[in-house]
């Protein structure tokens, strides 16, 4: 009979909401003119990306295994934006602030689902590196298509399950007081403190994420780079160090670029009190201001690109030429 009442008492005392208030800056005068630099932001990735996309399909050239990481970043940088800005353009822009529960899930899902895709391929194309690099040789023979296709799948099949569990322990929350989400997403670290029930699964979730997902790929890159720095210094010619150097420009960029804002953060919001309008700016440009750099890094910074994207312009003004030639012969 005890066991009984104490089930009904639990299923009594169990709320899900029905929805979320995603409440933004805090008293911050002028907020949507930020809003409407993060859909210039949005603009700006979505054609950056298309355009390092349709490079890399239509070049036979960068039809190779690196190439196919860069085209999973890209579609990641792309996806990742997509799952992100419109739904904040959307929220405060137009007033929308309440998000059905099932809603704000989902979008808590694609937000991390695509960020710890664009982590796993900067680690990936460090592996590309340290191969071409350390056994150049052997790089056609290990890196290779199929290759880079099963390890995009086991990244996919991983990011998928994990965060899954994920989101999955946020459902097993109950929600008796707030319903006020003080971010700009949903996001996760801030959704389970509004919990009235026991949330350590969500919290210790919460960093593993943040220890697998962010710091184990950095950790994995800079032991990458410091092989590849004594592959370097065994070189014998310095143009040829020079030029494997070069090479790796471009995936040190965007290693920086993605790392350094979010360690930073989270350095900052551990020894400092952070307000928490800073706190939403410094996140909210670490997750859209990467996506919108990649594509013009690799496009201006990697020579293999530069001199696709010359030889289909040549290639486009021959048929150009060739297409007005023969609309005039018709006519003659």
């Amino acid at each position: 009979m005890s066991s009984m009442q104490a089930d009904s008492s639990t299923n009594v005392t169990f709320v899900r909401p029905a929805a979320f208030f995603i409440s933004g800056f805090f008293n911050m005068s002028h907020a949507k003119y930020y809003y409407v630099f993060l859909s210039l932001v949005y603009v700006v990735t979505v054609l950056g990306n298309s355009f390092i996309m349709c490079i890399i399909y239509l070049a036979r050239r960068l039809h190779t295994a690196k190439y196919i990481a860069v085209f999973h970043l890209a579609l990641s940088d792309l996806c990742g934006s997509s799952a992100l800005i419109p739904k904040v353009m959307d929220t405060f822009l137009f007033d929308h602030q309440v998000v059905s529960y099932e809603a704000c899930l989902a979008n808590m899902f694609f937000v991390y689902h695509f960020m710890n895709l664009q982590s796993l391929t900067l680690l990936v194309l460090a592996y590309d590196r340290l191969v071409a690099i350390c056994f150049p040789l052997r790089y056609h023979a290990i890196v290779t298509k199929p290759a880079m296709f099963l390890i995009i799948g086991v990244m996919w099949i991983f990011s998928v399950t994990y965060l899954s569990v994920l989101v999955g322990f946020v459902n097993t929350l109950s929600f008796c007081r707030s319903v006020v989400i003080n971010s700009y997403f949903c996001d996760q670290g801030l959704i389970y403190r509004l919990a009235c029930n026991g949330n350590s699964l969500n919290v210790l979730m919460g960093k593993i994420s943040f220890g697998l997902l962010m710091c184990t790929p950095l950790i994995l890159i800079i032991i990458t780079y410091f092989c590849i720095s004594l592959a370097l210094f065994k070189i014998a010619h310095g143009a040829d160090r020079v030029k494997a150097i070069k090479t790796c420009t471009s995936h040190l960029m965007l290693v920086a670029i993605l790392y350094l804002p979010v360690l930073s953060n989270n350095i900052a919001a551990a020894t400092t009190p952070i307000h928490p309008n800073t706190r939403l700016i410094n996140i909210s440009l670490t997750q859209t201001i990467p996506p919108m750099l990649n594509p013009i890094i690799y496009t201006l910074k990697t020579e293999e690109v530069m001199q696709s994207i010359k030889e289909l312009y040549k290639r486009s003004r021959v048929c150009a030429t060739i297409e007005i030639n023969i609309k005039c012969n018709g006519r003659i």
